[in-house]
């Protein structure tokens, strides 16, 4: 199953051009994607893709260094919402995290996350698995 994560991740870096989008890539476990994601003030946020049973895990991770502040967090895929949820960062980082585990669509998996907090900060961060 992992030889053929990968050559989905070649073929995509090869047919698009990049399997990241508006991005940087850092690394990760073997197969999985992790990229850093944006953010219109000074948080940092990333998103991870990593392969579970068949299924895409994805962790989506901002850290703003402030305890308390509720963000609302969109999943989705290009033709549709995942989830949309909230989270409040939390001690001792200022930071939260959001996990869902989805069906794999089999080489068209391109996942974007973006969260908004009550000051108006975005942060976003896209991948393909």
């Amino acid at each position: 199953m992992k030889t053929e994560r990968v050559k989905r991740l070649v073929a995509a870096c090869a047919v698009g051009g990049a399997a990241l989008v508006g991005a940087q890539a850092v690394s990760a476990k073997d197969g999985d994607v992790l990229v850093r994601g944006t953010c219109t003030k000074a948080s940092a946020s990333k998103l991870k893709l990593s392969e579970e049973d068949g299924r895409i895990e994805v962790e989506f991770e901002v850290d703003q260094n402030r305890n308390g502040v509720r963000w609302t967090i969109v999943l989705r895929r290009p033709s549709a919402i995942l989830v949309r949820t909230t989270r409040v960062t939390r001690a001792p980082s200022g930071s939260f995290e959001l996990r869902r585990v989805v069906a794999d669509l089999a080489g068209r998996d391109r996942i974007s996350a973006r969260a908004t907090s009550p000051s108006g900060e975005v942060c976003r961060a896209t991948a393909a698995f």
